[in-house]
């Protein structure tokens, strides 16, 4: 039977910075997954994800984005690599977005100037839009293209044979984890679980507190594709009203405007990531282009399907659901990540960090807002 200090189980964006930090701090742990870099499932599989500074979600973000953010630069200064592509973002919305404001007075509150621009201005600066003038705009510097299909391959590579690529199951004991795969038995001193959607069905106790969701994603051929490459067209999140949110990027991969609802679809299983996406789930999108985004309204051209794993609403430190799960299991030697697939890619070193400090610091706590005693059946 094979030791360690620390197993992580699970790979992604979360598990794989977990792993690289505690193999930075000389800790003795391994990984598993078997799902690899490439892959079309998984919270973290696709080419890219967007990296903000300024969060409308939570004022407390903007100091995480700023711990991902220094990450993200070591390991794009180690590897000699592009990991994030500096493009801003912009926020619009009908008058009197939450959205918007919760943006703006992020940026305010760290000392950035004013992000906030009239439609018209937006619309000069970027001509790929059609935005009406009566709408909320703000136009955040600090955001960048997270090229998370880089990351995935740079983390796994920088774990070498720390990886074991094969589906792992546990047993929690009192003094430890035991951990099989199909081939090997191992026991590890704890261990941090960063399962994605299928976290789940491996707590079920926790999994009455998730909600995973399917996702639609198109790729748009662009009708004025000189109007949406990078460098002249941003990311974008676009708020039409209640769950009606559509988010963006430029046709950075020559593959067309990557676009999508970030309102919730259908909940289903971590499992069900066929079938593709559909002319039906991708039109309120095409719609959305069509009326604000002229310039990248064409036919869709390429298709995905993510899943979105969130929290449920916490009753003793009252949220409004969608935030993160950063803890240890109660009674066990168990941590717990869900990060919220939703809205949590771009924190990765920053949420790796805590894993790890979780996992070899027992007087280190993650944030109040983070913990399950959130929520009364944990308290």
């Amino acid at each position: 039977m094979r030791k360690c200090e620390v197993a992580v189980l699970g790979l992604g964006l979360m598990g794989g910075a977990a792993l690289n930090s505690l193999l930075d701090a000389g800790v003795d742990a391994l990984g598993f997954d078997p799902v690899g870099p490439g892959s079309d499932r998984g919270s973290s599989h696709g080419s890219c994800r967007i990296f903000r500074r300024f969060n409308f979600e939570n004022p407390n973000y903007t100091s995480l984005s700023d711990e991902a953010h220094a990450g993200w630069i070591r390991l794009q200064a180690e590897s000699r690599q592009t990991v994030l592509t500096e493009t801003p973002v912009l926020e619009a919305g009908l008058p009197g977005s939450a959205m918007v404001a919760s943006s703006r007075a992020a940026a305010i509150a760290k000392g950035r100037p004013d992000p906030m621009l009239t439609a018209t201005v937006a619309n000069k600066e970027f001509p790929a839009f059609a935005l009406p003038d009566d709408w909320d705009v703000v136009v955040q510097d600090g955001g960048a293209i997270l090229r998370t299909g880089v990351v995935m391959r740079l983390m796994r590579s920088r774990a070498g044979n720390r990886v074991i690529p094969e589906r792992a199951s546990f047993t929690p004991h009192h003094d430890g984890v035991s951990i099989r795969t199909v081939t090997e038995e191992f026991f590890a001193e704890r261990a941090i679980l960063a399962l994605g959607p299928w976290l789940g069905r491996a707590l079920p106790t926790l999994g009455a507190l998730l909600n995973v969701t399917r996702q639609a994603v198109g790729w748009f051929k662009p009708t004025r594709p000189d109007t949406v490459a990078l460098g002249r067209f941003p990311i974008f999140i676009l708020d039409r009203g209640p769950n009606d949110v559509v988010y963006g990027f430029p046709d950075f991969e020559q593959r067309g405007v990557k676009a999508a609802p970030h309102n919730h679809g259908p909940v289903v299983g971590p499992d069900d990531w066929g079938p593709q996406a559909t002319e039906a789930e991708l039109r309120p999108v095409g719609d959305a282009l069509a009326a604000l985004v002229p310039g990248a309204a064409g036919p869709i051209i390429d298709r995905d399907v993510c899943l979105y794993t969130n929290t449920v609403p916490a009753d003793r430190l009252p949220d409004a659901g969608e935030e993160f799960v950063i803890d240890r299991w109660p009674d066990s030697r168990l941590i717990v990540c869900s990060a919220c697939s939703g809205h949590g890619a771009k924190f990765a070193p920053a949420i790796g960090q805590r894993l790890a400090r979780l996992a070899t610091d027992p007087s280190y706590e993650a944030e109040s807002f983070f913990q399950l005693s959130r929520y009364s059946q944990f308290a």
